[in-house]
């Protein structure tokens, strides 16, 4: 993709979708350019994508989660906007779907893919309820532009829809643990295999996001663009890596700002 003088993200809004302004901001915080553009605006003219780097699908209940979770705007976008976002990741472009958007991402059936491990689907978290919590992730890809590999990031979650599921058959499971789409995963304290509370819904192989065999579409049920300044954790602080510089304290920042980094 041709370089730009500052990286431009498109944040789609849709009707329900309630984490666009802070998606935006988080990206702006980052270094980029971010617009706020609904739906229909794109449905009208597909081409407004081509001016942008970054499609983020962001946080909320799209159309109210009717019929399952994500699946109308999933139908909407794959229809009406499967080229224009293909024509994006052809020139080397980013999508990034959160929570809401990662449902959205996966009935399109755009993660993990089509060339790449078992189809899934996201349901019920175990605990029957929706979770508000934070977690930590840990990175297990190298091919990611919004991650680093190895790195774990303190984030919260908000969603009752969050398991990460395959088909029945314990090949099913080992197809997707094998398959290098899992691009995050619930770790507890100790950075090991995460157990409720600290793996919030119980997905297989405590997948947290998954991304397809590009690794430039990235879909993720934690929520980044909640830790953009260390007083929103719960203790006012986050977590800082010996290595981090100033500012890097923000485990959510850091994501878009390798994102913008990569692109820039």
């Amino acid at each position: 993709m041709p370089r730009m003088a500052t990286v431009r993200v498109l944040v789609l809004r849709a009707p329900g979708i309630n984490c666009d302004e802070e998606t935006a901001y988080a990206w702006k915080l980052a270094g980029a350019n971010a617009d706020r553009r609904h739906v229909r605006r794109l449905i009208e003219n597909p081409k407004l994508l081509e001016s942008y780097q970054v499609l983020t699908i962001p946080g909320g209940f799209s159309y109210g989660d009717d019929i399952a979770s994500g699946i109308i705007l999933a139908n909407q976008l794959e229809r009406h906007l499967g080229q224009a976002i293909d024509r994006l990741l052809d020139r080397g472009g980013l999508v990034l779907g959160i929570c809401n958007g990662f449902q959205v991402l996966v009935r399109m059936r755009r993660l993990p893919g089509r060339k790449v491990g078992p189809a899934v689907s996201l349901t019920l978290n175990d605990s029957g309820r929706y979770e508000d919590r934070w977690v930590r992730v840990r990175a297990e890809v190298s091919d990611c532009p919004f991650l680093r590999p190895g790195e774990v990031y303190r984030l919260p979650v908000a969603h009752a829809e969050g398991k990460v599921v395959v088909a029945p058959g314990r090949s099913a499971a080992a197809e997707l643990a094998g398959s290098g789409c899992i691009a995050l995963r619930y770790v507890d304290q100790r950075c090991q295999a995460a157990c409720y509370p600290e793996n919030p819904n119980g997905s297989i192989e405590n997948a947290a996001g998954l991304t397809d065999d590009t690794g430039r579409v990235l879909g993720l049920m934690p929520h980044p663009e909640r830790h953009v300044f260390p007083t929103q954790t719960p203790d006012g602080i986050g977590d800082i890596s010996p290595d981090s510089g100033p500012g890097d304290a923000c485990d959510g920042l850091r994501i878009f700002r390798r994102a913008v980094a990569y692109l820039a």
